[in-house]
This record gives structure tokens, sequence and C-alpha cells, in this order.
């Protein structure tokens, strides 16, 4: 929508009109389904989870801010949503629409003093990438450095509170997301702080910062530098770096595309086991890739730094399930606060299945072609037993919200590449620990 910002009050009336509308529908659907066969009912249902979606995404993409970032994370909540609305989410991946010029140039003003064009050698006023909550534009400083300058869309701060108040209120409304309500209560607190901190362009710039030293002696990894006087706490001005997005790689030859998910899948797994500090957000746009192999990092609005008694079960976790170890597995997710022991007993034949199923890259023997990986879909087909036998006996830790965010939203971008090679060997080395 290429509009100025939505005001405050606006936004409430919108998220209220968006509450009404998805409870309306599912009482709709429940009230029917007294009058209708099992088939009927489940296909009924499915289409309200479809419509619900459609309704949630289209509203949440209008607003953009703080409830288009969590539509965008639960997209890819399929343990907690249903697969149809989680499709439907899946549409706030895509670029959002830009702000118009002159909002972005009045809050460049209001953060530095003095229009982009007093600023900079050059803006360029079309930008060059637009998200959730703010743009970004190529440009040139004085001295002649190639640069991006992020831009927060203004008022986006301001709302995240009641935007995340108004949402959870239209998913409780909704009887979607079957949590106890200190699970959710964690859960909301989570994706609040990150956001908080995501907002935050100089909490970003330290990000920036502290990744750049980590890998400033790692040839196969860039990230860009800070110009910080030309940064504030709603603009943020980096060095330019190019480099190929990932759909841009389906000509690179097999054997680059190799090497550059080694890449991947080894900084992942440093940044998680290592570092214990990860880049939070794998959406595709935030990483490009050169022919010689090179990753190139963007966007550290959201890093989450882990502590160490998570990594510590969660090593104990993927360590016992590699190993066929169920009863580890169970005090692996007991320790994570994964496990609700109040909840039905989980016997050792459902860990089998699911560690089967997400193990495969790393047991195979010899290279595991992740262009021919179907996990998602297997995972996928498990859903409904799930809901129907198990939901009660696992919660999801808030904990862990954005390091599962980061494995999954990876998992999509070595698919992309079709990258091959001998996994299990590069996550073993960093489970030696456990």
């Amino acid at each position: 929508m290429n509009d100025r910002p939505v005001t405050k009050g606006r936004r409430l009336f919108r998220l209220a009109s968006m509450t009404a509308r998805v409870a309306g529908g599912y009482a709709k659907s429940r009230i029917k389904s007294v009058f209708q066969n099992d088939e009927d009912a489940e296909r009924d249902r499915s289409a309200t989870h479809t419509r619900s979606g459609e309704i949630i995404a289209k509203t949440l993409g209008e607003l953009k801010g703080a409830v288009m970032k969590v539509g965008q994370m639960a997209s890819i909540a399929r343990d907690i949503l249903p697969k149809e609305m989680a499709e439907a989410l899946g549409s706030l991946q895509r670029e959002a629409p830009p702000m118009p010029y002159e909002v972005i140039a009045e809050q460049v003003e209001r953060e530095l003093g003095s229009p982009p064009e007093a600023l900079f050698a050059r803006f360029d006023r079309v930008p060059f990438a637009a998200a959730s909550i703010g743009q970004v534009h190529r440009a040139r400083t004085d001295d002649g450095r190639e640069v991006v300058v992020k831009v927060q869309y203004p008022g986006v701060d301001d709302a995240v509170d009641s935007d995340l108040s108004s949402l959870r209120l239209a998913l409780r409304a909704s009887g979607l997301i079957k949590l106890k309500r200190q699970a959710l209560d964690a859960l909301f607190a989570e994706l609040r702080t990150r956001l908080h901190e995501e907002l935050d362009y100089c909490n970003e710039a330290d990000n920036v910062r502290f990744f750049a030293d980590y890998y400033r002696d790692n040839p196969e990894v860039v990230v860009p530098d800070v110009v910080g006087e030309r940064s504030s706490q709603r603009v943020l001005t980096l060095t330019y770096e190019p480099g190929d997005h990932i759909d841009e790689t389906d000509s690179y030859p097999q054997q680059l595309r190799d090497r550059l998910g080694a890449n991947v899948f080894r900084t992942m797994c440093d940044q998680i086991f290592e570092l214990q500090v990860i880049h939070a957000d794998p959406n595709p746009a935030n990483f490009a890739f050169r022919e010689d192999g090179t990753l190139v990092f963007y966007d550290f609005g959201c890093v989450k730094r882990l502590r160490p008694e998570v990594i510590a079960a969660y090593r104990k976790t993927i360590a016992s399930g590699l190993d066929e170890d169920y009863d580890g597995v169970e005090r692996g997710l007991v320790e994570l606060g994964a496990r609700n022991l109040e909840g039905p007993v989980v016997p050792p034949e459902y860990y089998k299945m699911w560690r089967d199923i997400l193990t495969e890259p790393f047991v195979a023997v010899g290279d595991y072609d992740y262009g021919r990986a179907d996990i998602h879909h297997r995972a996928l087909e498990h859903i409904p037993g799930f809901l129907m036998k198990y939901i009660g006996s696992f919660q999801p830790p808030a904990e862990l919200v954005f390091l599962d965010r980061v494995v999954v939203g990876h998992y999509g971008t070595m698919r992309r590449l079709r990258a091959r090679g001998h996994f299990g060997d590069v996550l073993r080395s960093h489970l030696v620990s456990a």
C-alpha cells in the first residue's frame, strides 16, 4: 500500500475489525459443524483457516510495522498454526510495498538534522528494498563511499505494544493457539523484546559491529561497516556490500552451490554452538552470495543471545536424537522447556518417527542433496496426528522461538541453493561437549 503511515487510532480500529472478522468466522464454522458430517466439517474448517489467514495477512501487510513482522515469523510457525493459515501468512514474506519518498526524507531530516540531499552526495529516491518496519535506499557519501541507508517508518516504534496486544487477542479469539497462558505470555514477551531491539537502530549498529569483528578474519563471510556519522536510532547507514540474491544462484555451477551451502551451514552452527549469538532473521533477502563462495550478511536488527544452559540442553537433545537415545531426547526436551509433563506420555516410537525425518541430512551415507529434500512435506503430513494426540505434551519455549526460526529458515536456504554435502560431520563436530 503506497501510502503514509496509519495513525495509532486507525491501527487499533483495523486490528479490532480484523479480530472480529476472524473470531466471527470461527464461531460460524463451529456452529455449522454441529449439523455437518466429519468430512464436510473438516473441509469447512480448512476453508475457515485459509480465509482467516488471508484476512490477517492482508491487514498486517497494509499496517506494516510490528504486526507484519510477527506475521512473517508466524508464517513458519507450522507447529502451532494450521498449515492453511501458515501458507496464507506466507504472503507477508514477500517484499513489502514502499512508503513515498517524502515520508522517508522527512524521517531522515528529523533524525539527522538535514534532508538526504544535504547529507549525501547522492541519495536514490527509489528504494533499494522495502520491508515491514522500514526501507533501504542506495546513496553515496561525500568522500565517495557507496552506502545503503535504512530508514524506519515513522510511528512504528510507538505502536509495537498495542499492535502485539491486538494481534494476540485476534489469535486467542480464533481459538487457534492451544497454549497455556504462561507459555503464551512468555512467547509474546520474547517477541516484544526482540521487536523493541529491532526498532532501535543504535542497537542494530552495535550488532553489526559485533559480527563484523567476529568475522573480520574469515574470508568467506562479509559483514558491512557502520557509517556512524550518518546513523541514529531510526536511520542506519552501512557500507554497500553487493552480492547475488538467492534466486540468481540457479545459474551457479553445482560445485559453487555446494561450497555456499557448506558456508551457510557452517556459519549457522558456529553462531548457535560456539558464538551462542545468532543472526535471527533468516529471510532470503538478508543474505547475498558471491561467485567466489562468499556469504554476505545483511540486516542485524534481530539478533538473539542464547543462554549457555539452553545450548547445553540443545546439544544433548540433538546428540541423543542422532544416537537414537529417546530417553535422552525426552530429558533434553524437558530441560529446554519444550516438553509438558502434564500432557500425554510420548512413546519412543513417536520420537523415532520425528528423528528419522529431521536427522535425514545428518545420518545420510555419502553426500546429502538438499535439492531433493522433502523434510518439510513429510513433517507436515504428521501435523494432524500431532494435533490430535500430542499437542498437550509439548509447548514452544520462548527461548527457542528465534533459534527454531533460524534452523527452519536456513533449511529453506539450503533447499533453494540445492546444496549437496556431508553435513553430519559438521554438526557432530559442534556436539562434542554434549
